[in-house]
């Protein structure tokens, strides 16, 4: 019998992405059940080698690594590459992975793993577009009384949007798998811009990851170092915003975060807010919250705890 909280990561790394798994696959509190891509900030093709890459790089090839959809329900697959450069990871020194893509798709290990768990009891975390997630609730509703609990990055309330005016990018690369996900009755944690605009980097972060002296923390050094070039420019900032790991850490360490029950709803259907996540932070609709909204994060303490755990890879 094992304490450890069995989890599902699913991600589109994504710089940001890759330090989510580097802080989920050191964590003595997790047993991490399975990696599952999806096409976002690059297409899929990318981000499962990513997804491997990274698997490999943390010493942990006990965790299968499965392809999931690639691309969004409905709309055509929109990547940020712009952002995160044409890999999707650049700022690491890449190799091809000994460690094999399953090659079971990854929506039915979802599947398969939630309906072979007892109720309440499976974590996920979707730090990219919620497609896998969506389309397994889509094709067996049942597994939605196995999960614990769903954090996810996405979103923007107070905080304007960073693809379009109003929307947060893995929202808006699929809106309709967000509004499915958002509607499955499961608790979930949600970190938006809201938040994850509070934990820009800078160079003495990345300094410090830099000095820890180890492959993975040398890798996350150099990640962040070439994704801060984009946000430090476009945001007048020192770096960029670690969006995906806050995820993980509020897991692991909740009292990191302020968080608030709220409604949210996803916007599917206008041309001008596509992805756009009303959130009823006041409460003002009357509605019954579905998720817990983070508004507020301990930035100092924050990249102290990353840095601590990314500190134990040798």
């Amino acid at each position: 019998m094992t304490d450890k909280r069995p989890v599902i990561l699913d991600c589109d790394p994504g710089q940001d992405d890759a330090l989510m798994l580097f802080l989920a696959l050191n964590a003595p509190e997790l047993d991490v059940l399975g990696v599952v891509a999806a096409g976002g900030n690059v297409p899929l093709t990318r981000t499962e080698i990513n997804c491997r890459i990274l698997v490999e790089m943390a010493g942990r090839k006990d965790v299968p690594v499965y392809a999931g959809c690639m691309g969004p329900l409905v709309e055509p697959l929109f990547t940020a590459e712009y952002v995160h450069g044409e890999t999707g990871i650049d700022g690491i020194e890449f190799f091809e992975p000994s460690l094999p893509k399953q090659d079971q798709h990854g929506v039915d290990f979802i599947i398969d793993r939630l309906r072979a768990a007892v109720d309440e009891s499976v974590e996920m975390v979707i730090t990219g577009p919620m497609t896998n997630l969506a389309m397994a609730l889509k094709k067996a509703p049942d597994i939605a009384g196995k999960i614990k609990q769903i954090a996810i990055m996405g979103g923007a309330s107070f905080e304007a949007g960073n693809v379009t005016p109003s929307a947060e990018f893995n929202i808006y690369v699929d809106p309709h798998a967000a509004d499915i996900v958002m509607k499955c009755g499961r608790p979930i944690a949600m970190f938006g811009l809201d938040v994850t605009h509070k934990v820009m980097t800078s160079p003495e972060i990345v300094g410090r990851l830099n000095a820890l002296g180890s492959r993975v923390a040398r890798s996350c050094a150099g990640m962040l170092d070439f994704f801060g070039q984009y946000d430090a420019a476009k945001y007048s900032a020192e770096g960029g915003p670690l969006h995906d790991p806050c995820t993980v850490a509020w897991m692991l360490k909740p009292d990191l975060f302020k968080l608030k029950p709220c409604h949210i709803a996803i916007e599917t259907q206008s041309e001008l807010t596509r992805g756009h996540t009303a959130v009823d932070f006041w409460g003002v609709t009357g509605k019954p919250a579905n998720a817990q909204w983070a508004y507020d994060v301990n930035r100092d303490q924050f990249f102290d705890f990353l840095i601590e755990r990314i500190g134990n890879y040798k």
